[in-house]
């Protein structure tokens, strides 16, 4: 199975080059293997990445753009586009970037399926049906500010876990918190600067518990195994507001004994997550990028908090008895070198997990090398993967067993 280019001219068309072989960044670069690469799988979203051009085995070819995709949930990215670039080239927006080829005249992707789950599948609405089923669900509660937000997260991002809020299946979003304590350089809701525009706005308002309760209620009354979940991406950290998730999460389980609380953060505060936890939270998903404290500071730029208070606060709610998941940033070439493994395996000897969800960083290559570093040691994403799993369950999606 060989790899040949694929890669896009100045209008975006995408073109296969059989006489020339690709490489791909994996921290080093280096050609893809053939046991990295898949078809690419529906839901595959295809980039053109301007003033870039791809690398061959022959060199950089200046008459051609890259081709990166963005992966559909459930799938882990495993190699980088390899590219020289243009000194005008313009910044990357905030997506995940992966390595695309042509096999046999299709397009292969690096990535590893890592998880299936239905709720999470992409989605088709006949025309106005999403709008319809937001109409009558606002109709309920018309002054409901959770409920506004997730509107405009369902048809302006595409949100599913805002969707599901509408669909009433699956896993509910609950945007709660406008600030945040760390400024992540990858930060999806806020930019800081002349950085590259964030693809979602923050939300403005803060949400009281009751309005919280009243669309959590009304979502476990008609999933019954549903997730309603605290702390989204159109926010910032929702332990800056854990005094309202408890008040909501004791209101929510007043009424309802169905279902799973669930709350996506940081972790940096372990008190505040205690707080949560003694309301009647079932599950937390911790989000990092490294178990390496330079690592992480580099990109999160923590304020009032460091990575072992988010090691500290995945210990207490493993030790509260609640489901613990990880929610583990990946790149190649920064995941997969082998300092990071090792304290990755350190910790979680120590202290054991539900899950390592994987979820591909997304942010423009070059700027997270320039603030990490390039790798020592990479040892390929897939054998990384292999690694975690030997020692914690892999997956992409909130579980509840």
């Amino acid at each position: 199975m060989s790899t040949t280019l694929a890669s896009c001219n100045a209008k975006g068309a995408i073109g296969y080059d059989t006489t020339l072989v690709p490489l791909a960044d994996g921290g080093i670069v280096r050609e893809a293997s053939s046991d990295e690469l898949i078809p690419a799988p529906p839901g595959t979203l295809e980039y053109v990445l301007p003033g870039r051009h791809p690398l061959t085995t022959i060199g950089p070819i200046a008459g051609r753009n890259v081709l990166a995709v963005a992966l559909p949930a459930g799938y882990t990215r495993l190699l980088l586009p390899a590219y020289a670039t243009d000194r005008a080239a313009p910044a990357l927006p905030l997506f995940g970037y992966t390595f695309a080829c042509a096999i046999d005249d299709r397009l292969h992707v690096a990535a590893a399926r890592t998880d299936e789950c239905e709720d999470w599948e992409p989605r088709g609405f006949a025309a106005g049906e999403l709008e319809a089923l937001i109409v009558r669900r606002r109709s309920a509660q018309p002054h409901n500010r959770v409920l506004r937000q997730v509107a405009l997260c369902s048809l302006e991002y595409a949100c599913f876990t805002a969707q599901n809020v509408f669909l009433e299946r699956g896993e509910a979003a609950l945007p709660v918190s406008p600030k945040c304590n760390a400024r992540c350089i990858g930060c999806i809701s806020e930019q800081e600067g002349d950085g590259p525009p964030s693809p979602q706005t923050r939300i403005a308002d803060e949400a009281t518990a009751r309005e919280l309760a009243d669309v959590a209620i009304y979502h476990l009354h008609r999933a019954f195994d549903g997730i309603v979940s605290f702390g989204q991406g159109c926010e910032g950290e929702p332990l800056l507001r854990s005094i309202s998730i408890a008040r909501a999460i004791e209101m929510v389980r007043a009424q309802c004994s169905n279902g799973t609380v669930n709350l996506n953060t940081n972790g940096s505060l372990p008190s505040a997550l205690a707080r949560c936890i003694d309301a009647g939270l079932d599950a937390v998903r911790i989000s990092l990028n490294s178990f390496r404290a330079h690592v992480y500071d580099a990109y999160y730029r923590p304020a009032g908090y460091e990575l072992a208070d988010v090691l500290e606060s995945v210990r207490l709610a493993a030790a509260r008895g609640i489901r613990v998941s990880l929610n583990l940033l990946t790149h190649p070439g920064v995941t997969d070198d082998e300092q990071e493994l090792l304290a990755m395996e350190a910790f979680l000897r120590e202290s054991p997990v539900s899950m390592v969800q994987t979820r591909s960083l997304n942010i423009d290559p070059a700027v997270y090398f320039e603030a990490v570093g390039r790798p020592r040691r990479p040892i390929g994403m897939r054998r990384a993967i292999e690694r975690i799993r030997a020692l914690s369950p892999v997956g992409n999606f909130t579980h509840t067993h």
